[in-house]
């Protein structure tokens, strides 16, 4: 008899198929009665497929020994409550971080350059008539990564690469790295022309990236956001970039996706993205295929691949 497993949100199709060829695939998003789906099978569940798990769902859920994950970030997932009863929880990193990076560096060279305004004035017919105003560089720049995780080196090593000088913030200094280290975030944006954000999201680094931060970080200073939208101060972000406080901004990220604050959309000192970060074929694939990698080796027995708790 095939195990059991609860999914609960849509997955790529090919993660799909793959769970669906190995297991019986419990769908909580299309249940029509959601309370009742999980009653009937609570029992039979020691694996959910996906994220959005709260402490009552765990409850719920018995026999539940694992959660995987799909993502490299886990903040929709009770991690404290699914350690107090004893739930695995894994996520999906390093098949992303290549994807992350590139897109990273294509939307601060969108806004630098500012590529889209740039398109729009081509199509417009408006070249004839003149040329396109002079625009910015990253080469020479100073930039401030917060969080230097795994994605955040592989962005590092690309910036490096555009001539910019990298320095960072985050919990604790890593002695291996040689990029200048801040233990303070507000002294680090005065110091930086371009603020890259790439930490972990969750109650911890909630609006980290505060107004007090936002305006040292000053008029000539760029912001990109690649992390979670809870990381900034959204309001403050918008009027300073309304006001002149802030430069630019490139944003994958938003506090309340997909609702993007229309002030945003007049603005031409911002690049908006609509949280596309790992969105490739390459990357998405593996990252369904981490997932059911790991629901696999429990059911084997076998040490997960990827644990966070």
């Amino acid at each position: 008899m095939a195990e059991e497993i609860l999914q609960t949100h849509k997955l790529l199709d090919r993660c799909e198929k793959a769970l669906a060829e190995r297991y019986i695939v419990h769908k909580l998003h299309e249940a029509a009665d959601k309370d009742a789906l999980i009653a009937e099978i609570a029992p039979r569940i020691r694996a959910i497929a996906g994220g959005n798990v709260s402490a009552e769902l765990m409850d719920k859920l018995p026999k539940l020994e694992l959660v995987s994950n799909f993502g490299v970030g886990y903040d929709s997932i009770d991690t404290k409550a699914a350690k107090a009863r004893n739930i695995r929880v894994t996520n999906t990193p390093n098949v992303l971080n290549d994807a992350m990076a590139e897109i990273t560096v294509g939307l601060m060279v969108s806004l630098a350059r500012c590529l889209p305004q740039a398109d729009r004035f081509v199509r417009d017919g408006k070249w004839p008539k003149g040329n396109f105003p002079l625009q910015s560089e990253l080469n020479g720049k100073t930039v401030g990564i917060l969080g230097l995780g795994r994605i955040g080196k592989e962005i590092a090593v690309r910036l490096q690469a555009m001539k910019m000088r990298v320095v960072y913030h985050g919990r604790k200094r890593q002695a291996d790295e040689p990029f200048v280290y801040y233990s303070n975030l507000l002294d680090m944006a005065r110091d930086i022309d371009w603020l890259v954000v790439i930490a972990p999201g969750g109650k911890g680094t909630e609006k980290i990236v505060s107004r007090e931060v936002l305006e040292a970080l000053g008029p000539e200073g760029y912001l990109c956001n690649m992390a979670r939208g809870t990381l900034v101060d959204e309001v403050a972000l918008v009027d300073l970039l309304q006001n002149g406080g802030l430069k630019g901004a490139a944003l994958d990220v938003f506090e309340k996706e997909p609702s993007v604050p229309e002030a945003l959309f007049s603005l031409d000192n911002v690049v908006l993205s609509p949280h596309q970060g790992s969105a490739t074929h390459q990357t998405r694939n593996k990252m369904g295929d981490l997932v059911v990698a790991n629901i696999e080796a429990l059911f084997a027995g076998e040490p997960l691949l990827t644990p966070v708790v």
